[in-house]
């Protein structure tokens, strides 16, 4: 099986991005800054704000009066988010590690994390260090899949069930997070207001191969010996192949109060 299976793995910065673009990405977001009730002179954070895409529209929130610190720890996406917001004088951004923010300790009025826990080493751990980091009625939303939940339509259910397999067992850290969300934040002493799930729907091969990783992460699921290497090819070239494509998951979202 060629090493060249599928599309190369994307730039991490424009993936975070063309994520956020899709219809998907821009209702829970949507959602979840509603629900976040963001609100003139308010300080948030951002853990783990990678390139920026969330930043301007907390910035158009917060106002004149407000603050927006943006955290990530990779040089890359914090040189991309600061272009991003180089016009907006209210956005900070701070290199550090979601298990010890770089912010004073009760001064944050809202705060949100996005498809990072699943990828941290401790998310309890960080979900401590952003109680720490919020003030007492401050409002959280948290966000992240439940890769166990990954859908991959094909008429060889078999090896679609052991790509979803591999994928939680394999590629992702914390796979299964999301379902676990809700439980985490109240065992980090925050108060469970809303739970809403959202299911990301690939209609098309292309943006599924990108987004989902079909072909590369079965290439690495045939060298570990994880699928068939002849039913590995045959599985994806019919994915590939012009007809209807269905693939989905299930992301969710929860947004709770200090």
């Amino acid at each position: 099986m060629s090493t060249t299976l599928g599309v190369p793995r994307p730039d991490q910065a424009d993936y975070m991005l063309r994520a956020a673009a899709g219809d998907a990405g821009r209702a829970y977001k949507q959602r979840m800054l509603d629900l976040l009730d963001v609100r003139d002179g308010h300080a948030v954070l951002d853990v783990g704000c990678g390139p920026g895409t969330d930043l301007p529209a907390l910035a158009e929130r917060v106002g004149d009066a407000g603050t927006v610190i943006g955290v990530d720890r990779d040089p890359a996406m914090l040189e991309r988010a600061r272009a991003r917001t180089a016009g907006l004088p209210r956005v900070e951004i701070r290199e550090g590690d979601a298990h010890a923010l770089p912010v004073e300790a009760g001064t944050m009025d809202r705060a949100k994390i996005d498809r990072v826990l699943m990828h941290v080493a401790e998310p309890a751990d960080v979900l401590v260090q952003l109680h720490r980091a919020t003030r007492p009625g401050a409002r959280i939303g948290l966000a992240e899949p439940d890769w166990d939940t990954l859908i991959v339509d094909a008429e060889d259910l078999e090896t679609s069930r052991a790509f979803t397999r591999f994928t939680t067992a394999e590629v992702v850290r914390h796979a299964t997070i999301g379902r676990g969300l809700a439980r985490l934040a109240a065992r980090a002493g925050f108060r469970v207001e809303a739970v809403h799930t959202t299911t990301p729907l690939f209609l098309d091969f292309a943006e599924a191969d990108h987004t989902l990783g079909l072909g590369r992460n079965l290439q690495k699921a045939v060298d570990g010996g994880h699928v068939d290497p002849v039913r590995g090819r045959e599985w994806f070239d019919r994915l590939s192949a012009p007809g209807p494509f269905y693939a989905s998951f299930t992301l969710v979202s929860v947004v709770c109060s200090r």
